[in-house]
């Protein structure tokens, strides 16, 4: 039976890698296990330990507290915002768009959502 902070912690670990665009045997390898103990970290049934946590948080560019930002029902932290995968991809897409053009549309977006 899976405890829940290991599913938070499994979460935050698809949502990070996902919002770096690795895939799971990318970072399998990168940490030095199979593909499937990522699956398993990443819908909780496994727990990670604290030196592969620690792995895996250098491998995608976070703090260990990263994992558990959210996770005592406080104010979630602002990649919690975007754990939905429709606003994940649009976050992504935005900053595909070069600055120029990107700093633009943010100021379009900040009109339209004021007359909203």
């Amino acid at each position: 039976m899976k405890h829940s902070v290991d599913a938070h912690v499994g979460k935050r670990i698809r949502h990070q890698r996902w919002m770096v665009g690795m895939t799971q045997q990318q970072l399998a390898e990168k940490v030095g296990i199979k593909f499937q103990q990522v699956q398993k970290y990443e819908t909780g049934m496994n727990r990670v330990s604290a030196s592969r946590l620690w792995d895996i948080a250098e491998t995608l560019g976070v703090s260990i507290s990263f994992f558990f930002d959210g996770i005592d029902g406080a104010k979630p932290a602002p990649a919690d915002v975007i754990a939905d995968k429709e606003a994940a991809e649009l976050v992504r897409s935005y900053f595909a768009i070069p600055e120029a053009q990107r700093r633009r549309l943010f100021d379009l977006a900040k009109v339209l959502s004021d007359v909203a």
